[in-house]
């Protein structure tokens, strides 16, 4: 395999990472101030790092705790990523940008903040 092939099939390896689509689960506990923070904290990282490319869901787990259960949930708030894998869980208010970041697999590019790419899986 010359240079330039494998320079290609790595090009489109990247190109393939930025259209996974991410199907995420958000935990949450009624209207609680952590559970508003997660939910806002989320929105804000999907619509900054995953624009069009990702379905969220938010589950107050005193509404439908079958859902909670099925899934294991023994804190709030948590998410948990489904799709791609691997599957993820964080457990928090999701105001640690970097830590919720790497647990989607995404990761910091430069030491700029919001500075961020995808990490190969």
């Amino acid at each position: 395999m010359s240079d330039q092939d494998t320079t290609a099939r790595f090009e489109q390896a990247l190109r393939d990472l930025d259209t996974r689509r991410y199907v995420l689960r958000l935990y949450v506990t009624g209207a609680t101030a952590a559970s508003q923070r997660a939910i806002a904290n989320m929105r804000e990282i999907c619509e900054r790092e995953l624009q069009g490319r990702y379905e969220l869901d938010v589950i107050d787990i005193y509404q439908q705790p079958s859902l909670a259960e099925g899934d294991q949930i023994i804190a709030a708030p948590t998410l948990i990523k489904q799709l791609p894998p691997p599957v993820r869980q964080l457990v928090g208010d999701m105001s640690d940008r970097e830590h919720v970041l790497l647990g989607l697999d995404l990761r910091p590019t430069g030491s700029e903040p919001g500075n961020f790419s995808r990490q190969p899986s």
